[in-house]
């Protein structure tokens, strides 16, 4: 699946995007977020507060407890803010 990071989780981890596959155990995107914070330092810092960073699956917002299974491409970025 391909990962996009926007803002400054793109900054910690370094990049703007990658393909992953992650193991078999990873169902849920807050799994995903835990197994990508072990995957090294600048992983670790990006998610270092999971609870702020949003999700979505394939350009539709989602929970940490949402199924990964069927997904092409997750983002993860900040709190957004408007005006």
């Amino acid at each position: 699946m391909k990962l996009l990071y926007f803002a400054w989780v793109r900054e910690r981890v370094g990049k703007a995007d990658e393909d992953v596959s992650p193991p078999a155990g990873i169902r849920t995107v807050g799994e995903l977020m835990d197994w990508l914070a072990g995957r090294g330092e600048e992983y670790a810092y990006a998610f270092e507060n999971r609870k702020v960073i949003r999700a979505a699956i394939d350009h539709t917002h989602v929970r940490p407890d949402t199924p990964i299974a069927d997904a092409r491409e997750i983002a993860f970025f900040p709190p957004m803010t408007g005006g």
